[in-house]
């Protein structure tokens, strides 16, 4: 027996729609009523498209909460799709990939944004389980916070950050030196929490000098887990996303 239970509206909000609203993107029939079907049984209205053409005009007119995105849409590249959303859209989208060697495409995925992703075949308890808990993610980040200014203050388990005075202190108030390296690397963390984020991301978000090299956010991530895992050798604030790079597992709020 499914152990899901069907989503229920919040208080307070909009009688007229029960629950969230998921738009798939898949060109495969059998999969995308397989998809559709699931998800309608599980209190999760749906929406589809088969076709890159017909999705803008879905999320100008639906406004779907969630996106479940096939790369693969026969001729159509899904990538650029998702850039297309991406550039009207802070919709989450969750991206599918048939095949565990498009690794490229997973990774390039999260770059341009993806909140996500599964590998084909997955099944749909799992996939379900992704989007409840994306849109978990977002509820408890409202777009106000999700960016929060240079002045704000971030608070992740017993740890807080000052952005102003760029200082990481623990629960008793003590502060934790960190490097100009660890701190971007936080920040870049802080930025996108309970997301994949590939190593090339993390390059990017974290070069300080120019002779950075790849491995060398695997040296500053370890560095990192030190300061604020309890057994670094076990993360469990920084876990390896195995193909992909790492998540920060924590929520974060802004105060």
């Amino acid at each position: 027996m499914d152990a899901f239970r069907p989503f229920e509206p919040l208080p307070g909000s909009d009688t007229k729609r029960q629950g969230p609203t998921c738009l798939v993107v898949e060109d495969d029939l059998t999969m995308r009523h397989l998809v559709t079907n699931y998800l309608e049984d599980h209190g999760i209205r749906t929406i589809s498209a088969s076709r890159r053409a017909e999705v803008p005009g879905i999320l100008a007119r639906d406004e779907p909460d969630l996106v479940v995105l096939d790369l693969r849409l026969g001729q159509e590249d899904g990538l650029d799709l998702l850039r297309e959303i991406r550039a009207g859209s802070d919709v989450p989208v969750i991206i599918t990939t048939g095949h565990r060697r498009d690794e490229i495409d997973r990774v390039v995925g999260l770059e341009l944004g993806a909140d996500d992703y599964l590998t084909k075949p997955f099944g749909l308890r799992e996939l379900l389980a992704r989007i409840k808990a994306v849109l978990r993610r977002r509820e408890a980040t409202p777009a106000s916070n999700r960016r929060d200014s240079e002045r704000g203050r971030w608070r992740f388990g017993d740890w807080q950050v000052d952005r102003r005075l760029r200082r990481l202190t623990d629960s008793t108030g003590r502060p934790i030196a960190l490097t100009k390296g660890e701190y971007a690397l936080l920040m870049a963390f802080l930025d996108a929490p309970q997301r994949p984020l590939s190593r090339e991301h993390l390059l990017q978000a974290t070069r300080v000098h120019e002779d950075v090299f790849d491995r060398s956010i695997d040296v500053q991530v370890l560095r990192l887990r030190r300061k604020l895992e309890n057994d670094p050798r076990a993360p469990s604030v920084i876990r390896t996303e195995r193909g992909i790079g790492y998540v920060f597992t924590l929520p974060v709020e802004c105060f």
